[in-house]
């Protein structure tokens, strides 16, 4: 099994189900990147639910798409869409944090579905135009897909990746960003502004495409339709709202990393679950 065709109504489910399995790992001992998890909960659900082909029951499959999740510390909405799709039992994700668990605070390789260990931020997009490049030359089929955090293309090893895949005409390569606005420190245009973001790309001879990160249709349109310009790496400006789904995280600096007590566990998935009610 590669990819299946899935309904968006299917996708949405998938989506609300995750989120409620990062909220259950930011309970745990340790907490988590609840923030930034909830804001790319539906790109990862996308991505593993309608593009990648991937086999969830052969995880080393040698034709298999790449997936490198470059703002690491997302790794519980990676954990969480990786258990949904049949990676692992969704039971271990309650091993999050854990002392020899395989659900470590960043992903790492011993996990079935991750190929390559991240965390420090600005180093995932070389690794995808690394993997697209072998794969171009050897005349392989396998496609790179990288998800960045927008905070993280302050990073300057990511502009060296952007100017050399362009020049290297990685159309295998796609690069999504998760344009949340927030890094830890506060808005990332108070910080290093990014914009004009799109245009800095285009500059750099990708093509570009900007879009709701929360649009499930919309994601899969995209994503499902690359590379947009043969021959060309391909970047998926996609906004999204940080702590997307839970309202008293959506779009705070506090949402960046949570530990949820009890309480403040079972607030969050009231909210998650009226506004998901309100949706259907």
């Amino acid at each position: 099994m590669t990819r299946v065709e899935v309904s968006t109504a299917e996708l949405a489910e998938r989506a609300h189900r995750a989120r409620e399995a990062v909220l259950a790992m930011g309970a745990t001992e340790h907490g988590t990147h609840v923030g930034g998890s909830l804001s790319a909960v539906d790109i990862l659900t996308v991505l593993y639910g309608a593009v990648l082909r991937v086999r969830p029951d052969e995880p080393e499959w040698p034709d298999r798409d790449w997936f490198v999740l470059s703002k690491g510390h997302a790794s519980a909405a990676l954990y969480a869409v990786l258990a949904g799709r049949g990676y692992f039992p969704i039971e271990e994700c309650h091993t999050y944090g854990r002392r020899h668990s395989r659900l470590a605070g960043h992903p790492l390789r011993r996990l079935p579905g991750v190929d390559f260990p991240t965390g420090s931020l600005g180093h995932g997009l070389s690794l995808g135009a690394g993997v697209a490049l072998a794969a171009a030359r050897t005349g392989r089929s396998n496609r790179a897909f990288v998800l960045l955090g927008d905070g993280e293309l302050q990073e300057g090893s990511n502009w060296e990746a952007i100017m050399s895949a362009a020049q290297l005409g990685l159309g295998n390569l796609t690069a999504v960003v998760d344009r949340n606005g927030w890094q830890i420190s506060g808005r990332t245009e108070e910080s290093v502004g990014l914009e004009p973001l799109a245009d800095r790309w285009r500059h750099f001879g990708w093509t570009v495409v900007e879009i709701d990160g929360h649009d499930l249709e919309a994601l899969r349109a995209v994503l499902g339709a690359l590379p947009v310009t043969p021959g060309r790496p391909t970047v998926v400006l996609a906004k999204t709202v940080k702590g997307r789904g839970v309202p008293i995280f959506e779009d705070r600096k506090k949402s960046h990393y949570v530990k949820l007590t009890p309480r403040l566990h079972e607030r969050a998935l009231a909210g998650l679950r009226a506004r998901r009610r309100n949706q259907t």
